[in-house]
């Protein structure tokens, strides 16, 4: 285990509209707001051909292969993630999102692209005094979280 300490900064309630895509409007906001690092809660609906990362498609492979399921209609979800700079220093939102659809349920990574179906509520608390940054791991492809 690594981990080191950080302090709470500002907080965010953002209210994301129908058709933005999730990761690509934090981002934005990040930029915006000269937000360097931040932890953030989501709820709302997700649209149809939005895509989720799934899984590897062999967990031994290496660099691993990741799987992607695109949702074939709306769906209610909810999700946590975490937002620091990669080693370029742009922000970069790694999130996972649980969400369902009458008895059905999915979960992953909304790294390819989620887009908003009417609305999703996102809360970000800005966190301070951390040096984690994400950086590219060639064995699995990754950019991985450090704590330098």
């Amino acid at each position: 285990m690594k981990y080191s300490r950080a302090k709470l900064g500002r907080t965010y309630v953002v209210r994301l509209e129908d058709g933005d895509i999730l990761h690509e409007e934090i981002e934005r906001l990040a930029r915006i707001e000269s937000i360097r690092a931040a932890a953030l809660i989501v709820v709302g609906g997700a649209d149809m051909g939005s895509r989720l990362i799934v899984g590897p498609e062999d967990a031994q492979a290496s660099p691993i292969k990741p799987m992607e399921i695109i949702l074939g209609d709306v769906h209610e979800v909810f999700g946590t993630g975490t937002l620091f700079p990669d080693e370029k220093g742009e922000p970069m939102l790694h999130m996972h999102v649980s969400g369902g659809r009458q008895s059905a349920a999915i979960t992953g990574c909304i790294r390819q692209g989620v887009k908003v179906w009417q609305v999703m509520e996102v809360v970000l608390f800005e966190l301070l005094d951390t040096s984690a940054v994400r950086i590219f791991d060639s064995q699995t492809g990754f950019k991985l979280l450090e704590l330098l």
